[in-house]
């Protein structure tokens, strides 16, 4: 009984992760926010800012309570405050309320945290299962692009027939759901509940063995750094198909092209390599098209050759930040693999904090002068990997 039980856990996890990420306002949050919500891009890119702190500082009490109450209550919870987010932006279009709105989305994105996946290799240890974590892990992610896949078209057809506010409430159904099948998930048994008390600590040792180590640095530097500006197209696709004129239902094709792409690319990264006879030379290419692609969707003028870019650019542009992460992992021993590459991930979050309001204003000024230099900064970083990553850092 208690084996089917933990076996279950690991299908609702999945349905679990479908439905949080059942996002539909993604493919049109910028018209959401300027158009329904009446505020700047500077100021979207200062509630991102604003986002990301509160997710980090918000880390260590949610971690408690994942500890002392639970992870289904954790991920029930998260829920819970997902949803208090989304009845809290629709309230009301105005700036400060949506400053409140995203202090519950960070809340929510720190009680589910690491909890989803402890959950789920708890539960394999369960049922004696443990060795297939990779795959089953790999698996509950992949359920995130299926859902943005799904809820992009759908979201931007409820915009363009119901208005910017139908898909930001719609979400509420989801959501719901989601905080049900919480609650029906059997807690695996953990042997110790002090992950939130170390916390602090471990990921000063993962920084302190990060700043150590040379490659290490090159790789994350490497990937970090073009993941971030590449990045930043997701905030801005959307108004360069509104600057084209492209109707508000069709964004959401878009994005899910956009995570079609990215889904391809990184099924496929061993036969990229040898096309281009070496990881390093694809490395290099995975980040100077981009570059090359921003630049020029700053120059285009047509929608189809625009869609053709945004695809390229984030395809090749956010999948490489996996494909980096992958090789450093080879050169972690196993016990400090989670705190270096949550520190890692650290300085990827803090340099998007520190780029989103710098972007902010670049757009403001000019659209297409910031993908332009956007674009050049991609191809200048991009011979980093030439100059700084030898192919003995690339590790199968």
């Amino acid at each position: 009984m208690f084996y089917q039980s933990y076996k279950l856990n690991i299908w609702k996890m999945y349905i679990f992760r479908l439905l949080i990420t059942m996002h539909f306002i993604s493919a049109v949050l910028i018209p959401f926010f300027m158009d329904w919500g009446k505020i700047s891009f500077f100021q979207i890119m200062i509630l991102q800012s604003w986002f990301i702190l509160w997710a980090f500082l918000l880390e260590i009490p949610t971690g408690a309570v994942a500890d002392f109450c639970g992870r289904k209550f954790s991920l029930a919870m998260g829920a819970i405050f997902n949803i208090a987010g989304i009845l809290i932006y629709i309230s009301k279009p105005d700036f400060f309320i949506f400053l409140i709105g995203e202090f519950f989305w960070a809340l929510a994105v720190a009680l589910y945290s690491g909890a989803d996946e402890a959950l789920v290799y708890d539960s394999l240890k369960e049922i004696k299962k443990e060795q297939e974590s990779k795959k089953i892990l790999g698996r509950l992610n992949s359920f995130d692009m299926l859902a943005l896949i799904i809820a992009a078209p759908v979201g931007s057809l409820m915009a363009a027939k119901f208005g910017l506010r139908a898909p930001v409430l719609f979400m509420v159904v989801p959501f719901f759901l989601s905080f049900f099948i919480a609650l029906t998930i059997k807690e695996p048994k953990t042997e110790k509940k002090i992950e939130s008390v170390r916390y602090l600590q471990t990921l000063i040792d993962g920084v302190k063995y990060f700043y150590n180590h040379k490659i290490l640095k090159i790789l994350a530097l490497d990937a970090a750094i073009i993941n971030i500006f590449v990045f930043l197209l997701i905030w801005t696709y959307q108004l360069v198909l509104k600057q084209l004129y492209v109707p508000l239902k069709y964004f959401g094709i878009v994005n899910a092209l956009i995570c079609l792409a990215q889904i391809v690319v990184m099924s496929n990264f061993g036969r990229f390599e040898r096309i281009f006879g070496s990881k390093k030379k694809f490395l290099f290419f995975s980040a100077i098209v981009p570059g090359i692609g921003f630049v020029l969707l700053g120059l285009n003028s047509l929608i189809i050759l625009a869609v053709i870019l945004m695809i390229i650019i984030t395809g090749f542009g956010l999948s490489r930040y996996v494909l980096i992460s992958n090789y450093a992992q080879k050169h972690i021993e196993s016990h400090n693999r989670a705190t270096v590459l949550s520190s890692v991930s650290m300085l990827r979050k803090f340099g998007l904090a520190i780029m989103y309001p710098i972007a902010g204003k670049m757009v403001e000024w000019s659209l297409n002068y910031s993908l332009i230099i956007i674009g050049f900064a991609i191809i200048l970083f991009s011979f980093f990997s030439i100059l700084k990553v030898k192919e003995s850092y690339l590790m199968d």
